[in-house]
């Protein structure tokens, strides 16, 4: 079981307890997203090289944003931020990496895919925390959820378009 520091918080032990769980889940999938984003930056190739070069940067800035709300909201409520390499690679629900991977569509697709995994388990993650009575998580949750949407948006216009 996960140390819980004492705290003032009026939220119940079980409530943060179960908060902290679902705020280092999403912790985990948010740094993983956003190595997935720089990786992206690094390697991309193809006539759209630049765009993307700076789109990817965009979502791995967005991404390292939403990390930092995740993990300081965990440690608000009593909790560790859980954000090791070990543990974030164990943890991760997005899908896996290819080093094969270079021409800009590919890596639109593979980061539109994590994107979509990642928005629906934060939106998931509104409705655990308002049950638990924890509106400031639920709000933070529906904050990084506008923002994974605007995201998954900026990369799907790329995949919309005519080749």
């Amino acid at each position: 079981m996960t140390r819980l520091f004492p705290s003032k918080n009026d939220l119940p032990e079980s409530a943060r307890r179960e908060l902290i769980g679902l705020l280092n889940a999403e912790l985990a999938d948010a740094i993983h997203l956003a190595l997935q984003a720089k990786q992206a930056h690094w390697n991309v190739k193809g006539p759209s090289f630049f765009p993307l070069h700076e789109l990817f940067d965009k979502v791995y800035a967005e991404a390292t944003e939403w990390t930092d709300l995740l993990a300081e909201r965990a440690v608000q409520l009593g909790g560790i931020a859980e954000g090791t390499l070990k543990l974030v690679s164990q943890r991760t629900r997005l899908p896996g990496e290819s080093l094969d991977r270079s021409a800009g569509r590919d890596h639109l697709e593979a980061l539109s895919e994590s994107l979509a995994v990642f928005g629906k388990s934060v939106r998931q993650g509104i409705e655990t925390s308002a049950r638990a009575g924890d509106q400031d998580t639920a709000d933070l949750c529906t904050e990084i959820s506008r923002g994974a949407d605007k995201m998954l948006w900026f990369l799907e216009a790329h995949l919309q378009s005519d080749r």
